[in-house]
């Protein structure tokens, strides 16, 4: 919706709305005067007991209390690149937990996982290629559906072809820091992240896409590692785990799982550094699939995934010591 020169965007969380100060009253804005609580795969606020799945129904949790708007204060900051993480409320092995540890699952044997079929190839939709219909039926007020656009169409031919700018990917948190997988840009504070600018251009998207295809879809992710492993939790809530597959290798783990909507999340990751494929397991449970790779060389991993240009910054954390001094990594393991 375009705004006059008189309204302002409220800045409180859980409300994104614009308001004329002229208007703000005491019971104006429904908002939440909490923090949002992300545990496993389930999304919600500190302040109320609503949980939900999907990031997107996330943003529609209504507000569970009233007050008067608030003038938003200005654009996201970045994440200085050095700058201290703040603690999660709980770390357990490296990882951050908000709520409370749970029980150890039954291990999946790597066996198992090598004897897996090969991943077959799944049609994936982009969000940048979906697009409304030429005689598609809007109703007035209808927000476009691309993430972190949130323009209201007016039932004009302009609103149809006007410019969106939106996020094509999923939001991605990993020890406090907080952005989209479809661009760099990373901040500390959940309230800046909300604010962080698409970084795709397009048309506007008021409509759900009609899917002709078997739908790929993306999982959120997250990992942290120890002196001989390194876990990675992908949140997939009611996956199927007897459809369920993952393969090892020295280089990649490659994951086909299928949800029970019939969806199906396919993915290989390149590893940044080799793990010893018969000892690397995987575990699905109700929430979430988690692989545990076993690392061939006991060097700290700087990311995940091996970088495009196949370079890793030779970057090391140190986990053990040795006589009251740290003990390097064996870089030249890299060579």
């Amino acid at each position: 919706m375009t705004a006059t020169v008189s309204e302002q965007l409220c800045s409180n969380k859980g409300c994104g709305k614009r308001f004329n100060q002229a208007d703000n009253g005491n019971t104006s804005c429904e908002h939440h005067p909490g923090a949002p609580v992300f545990h496993d795969a389930l999304k919600g606020w500190s302040c109320c007991s609503k949980r939900v799945i999907e990031f997107d129904e996330f943003m529609k949790i209504g507000g569970c209390a009233v007050g008067p708007h608030v003038a938003s204060s200005g654009e996201a900051k970045v994440e200085p690149e050095k700058k201290e993480k703040p603690a999660p409320t709980a770390v357990v092995d490296g990882k951050e937990v908000y709520g409370a540890v749970p029980a150890a699952p039954a291990k999946v044997n790597a066996a198992v996982a090598s004897a897996a079929p090969a991943t077959p190839t799944v049609a994936v939709v982009r969000e940048e290629d979906l697009a409304d219909k030429d005689d598609a039926v809007i109703s007035t007020g209808t927000v476009c559906k691309r993430k972190a656009c949130g323009y209201a169409f007016q039932g004009t031919d302009a609103c149809r072809s006007g410019e969106c700018v939106f996020h094509s990917g999923s939001p991605v948190f990993h020890e406090g820091s907080k952005g989209w997988s479809c661009c760099s840009r990373k901040v500390l504070e959940f309230d800046e992240f909300l604010k962080i600018q698409g970084c795709k251009t397009g048309k506007h998207r008021f409509t759900d896409p009609e899917v002709d295809v078997e739908q790929n879809v993306e999982c959120r992710r997250d990992w942290y590692q120890t002196p001989t492993t390194v876990i990675v939790s992908i949140f997939a809530k009611k996956v199927d785990k007897a459809a369920t597959t993952v393969q090892f290798s020295e280089d990649k783990v490659s994951i086909n799982a299928k949800f029970q909507d019939g969806k199906k999340y396919v993915e290989t990751i390149p590893l940044a550094l080799p793990v010893d494929a018969a000892n690397c397991k995987f575990l699905v449970l109700s929430t979430k699939i988690e692989l545990v790779l076993k690392k061939a060389n006991g060097l700290s991993w700087p990311t995940l995934e091996m970088p495009a240009d196949g370079v890793v910054l030779k970057s090391f954390t140190t986990f053990g010591v040795r006589d009251g001094s740290g003990q390097d990594a064996p870089l030249h393991l890299l060579k």
